[in-house]
């Protein structure tokens, strides 16, 4: 009974600090940019919004609310909740998988993503106006994880070398394409190359409500399955001793986890190495349960990639994208920890 009030207690504290450090990275993002607004005034606009107590507001500079709801907030709370959505589905492949190098993109779900946004690029496609890249990019990756989930089962089963196996594959074929349509593309490659960086310029709250839908769906089904998963670790015939389908539950996760890196995909463009590293960060912080991983993950990928969207419309002098910055952090910073866990096996 003490074990379990302490690891209840021990996730209520991780969560909160978590909790706490990214309402406080959202709110001093806000009041950066162009426009200096203090964090003081932040709050007081955003509490004015979702209570409609326009009191709040009063003596406040009247263009200050505009820019904090109509400009920043969408743009902030997208990167917010995409980071969370990568992170936690790439806790959730790293532990499918049983590879610490899984990622939302081990599937070729990135590569699917990007062939369907330069095909409604290269053919101005523009039937659902501004969402429609992201409609293709988003059937892309769905159609790419189905064809991967099929090209990876053999008599009703999948196993996770095959998986990754067929990830690669379709992704080099997907590779080729995209540097296909690139080269044919004429005016509109400079426009494919910026989406496949990635960008969380001019978002807006539909954006937020839909991957804040999507990612809270997914987030929810993992939470269900992470004990199963803990049990999955131990070897799909321990997991099956203790009653768990152990191929239910590895399709039905990845299924959910794919359709949450498609649906941030699609909103977002390519970003990468975001749920490759945080997984890795928040085991040194919480321990490999899942129970306690995945809520770590989620909200320290969304503080760690509103940071570096921050870092990009605010703190540089010309707005780069994302992607080049996740890339450019987390490359080496990845290769560091891959270095540490190499010499730590190598003396134990």
């Amino acid at each position: 009974m003490k074990s379990g009030n302490r690891f209840g207690s021990s996730v209520g504290t991780q969560t909160l600090l978590l909790t706490i450090l990214l309402c406080a990275v959202i709110v001093i993002s806000t009041g950066m940019g162009y426009i200096r607004i203090p964090p003081f005034e932040v709050v007081r606009i955003i509490v004015s919004k979702a209570c409609g107590y326009e009191k709040l507001v009063e003596g406040i500079d009247h263009i200050f609310p505009y820019v904090v709801v109509d400009v920043r907030l969408p743009r902030i709370l997208t990167a917010a909740i995409v980071g969370g959505g990568l992170s936690i589905a790439g806790a959730i492949f790293q532990g499918i998988l049983l590879n610490p190098l899984a990622d939302p993109y081990t599937l070729g779900i990135s590569a699917g993503a990007a062939f369907g946004a330069s095909i409604a690029l290269l053919l101005n496609i523009g039937f659902l106006g501004i969402y429609s890249v992201p409609f293709f990019a988003f059937i892309g990756a769905v159609a790419t994880l189905f064809f991967v989930l099929y090209l990876s089962s053999f008599n009703g089963q999948i196993s996770s070398n095959n998986l990754i196996l067929s990830g690669i594959i379709v992704a080099a074929i997907l590779s080729a394409g995209i540097s296909f349509i690139k080269y044919v593309a004429d005016e509109h490659v400079s426009i494919i190359i910026f989406w496949l960086m990635g960008s969380f310029g001019s978002k807006t709250w539909v954006d937020v409500f839909l991957t804040l839908f999507f990612v809270s769906l997914g987030f929810f089904v993992f939470v269900f399955f992470a004990r199963d998963l803990n049990v999955m670790s131990l070897g799909d015939r321990s997991a099956a001793s203790l009653g768990v389908e152990t191929n239910r539950v590895r399709v039905i996760l990845l299924v959910t986890a794919s359709l949450v890196t498609a649906v941030c995909v699609s909103v977002s463009g390519i970003i990468g190495f975001v749920g490759l590293i945080v997984p890795h960060l928040m085991r040194f912080l919480v321990g490999p349960d899942n129970r306690k991983l995945l809520p770590a993950s989620a909200l320290a990928g969304a503080s760690l990639l509103l940071c570096a969207d921050t870092i990009t419309r605010a703190v540089l002098p010309t707005e780069i994208p994302i992607g080049v910055l996740t890339a450019l952090i987390g490359g080496p910073f990845f290769c560091y920890i891959f270095r540490q866990r190499q010499i730590g096996r190598t003396i134990g």
